[in-house]
């Protein structure tokens, strides 16, 4: 069981929990395969709230819901009266006396910390700009899947825009005891507080955090090698500048040859194919990144139902 009411952030889970998430998507996902009904929200209704559009995170959630038994509902901000000025207090408290659960994609982390806080059942947070959890802890289960149960001492390099990925990548490989390292053009580091938190996360696991604007070095032995576009929703307007500073920044066949023989690699998606990530690296390893964007099916459900689940919540 979670001891937190909402999932917002990976910082917020014990290692425990987050071993927990895991197994049990690893189970929902084993029943799926097997054709197994695993009706555990019927009856359960999902408010899907969407600031910032996505392919994954509403097929995921959506296809979700009806897998565990319940109904997803989307909610633009053309359905909303969010979109017309209502407080976001005033939505949480209306939202939680029609709803089992309510999932957030948006902008800004602290509208979903106030959503939560007002609302009285479970807010999932789908993305902000400062983190994106549920896409962090699926990766976790795709490693597991194709490294081994055991992550501890595992090196990850994320190459690229210090972002709500990196962000979210710290926090879960901190609470795991996987070695993670940023390689980032100098000004795109993450988060100083991010970064203060997952070292202290770190320090309970035995892990390391380490940023670094040096690529080659980051890259050297490692066992997952982990990248996302460089400019983000929001960000369009600086695709051009963003492209020149970030153009070292790409995992391609060099980089890969630093890297441990058997490394993975992983990529949020969706990748542009030629500047982050070269389109000869994703082909050779769309085993991993495609088994990674099914995972958020899998990883999703298990956080649902554990937050949303009379069987699993308290």
């Amino acid at each position: 069981m979670l001891s937190c009411k909402d999932l917002l952030s990976i910082h917020d889970l014990t290692t425990d929990e987050v071993n927990e998430i895991l197994s049990l998507a690893q189970e929902l996902k084993t029943m799926q395969k097997a054709g197994i009904e695993h009706h555990i929200l019927e009856g359960k209704t999902l408010g899907m709230i969407f600031e910032k559009s996505s392919t994954r995170t509403r097929v995921s959630f959506e296809t979700g819901m009806y897998q565990l038994g319940g109904q997803a509902l989307f909610l633009s901000n053309r359905d909303l009266q969010i979109g017309r000025g209502e407080p976001i207090k005033d939505t949480a408290r209306v939202l939680s006396r029609y709803l089992d659960g309510i999932m957030i994609r948006t902008f800004a982390h602290d509208k979903v910390e106030e959503f939560a806080h007002y609302a009285d059942i479970p807010v999932i947070n789908a993305l902000t700009d400062l983190l994106h959890p549920c896409q962090a802890l699926t990766d976790l289960l795709t490693i597991k899947e194709h490294k081994g149960q055991n992550l501890k001492g595992l090196k990850m390099t994320y190459i690229g825009d210090g972002n709500n990925m990196a962000h979210s990548l710290m926090y879960a490989c901190a609470k795991t005891g996987i070695n993670f390292v940023a390689a980032t053009p100098k000004n795109y580091e993450p988060d100083t507080d991010v970064l203060v938190n997952a070292k202290a996360d770190a320090a309970e696991t035995g892990a390391t955090i380490t940023v670094t604007n040096d690529i080659t070095a980051a890259a050297k032995d490692a066992d997952i090698l982990y990248t996302d576009v460089w400019a983000s929703m929001g960000q369009e307007a600086e695709h051009t500048a963003r492209t020149k500073i970030f153009q070292g920044y790409q995992i391609n066949d060099a980089i890969l040859k630093l890297a441990d023989k058997r490394a993975m690699v992983l990529h949020c998606l969706p990748a542009h194919r030629g500047e982050e990530i070269t389109d000869s690296v994703l082909e050779k390893h769309a085993e991993e990144i495609f088994d990674e964007a099914e995972n958020r099916l899998h990883t999703q459900k298990a956080i649902m139902a554990l937050l949303m689940g009379d069987i699993y919540h308290h």
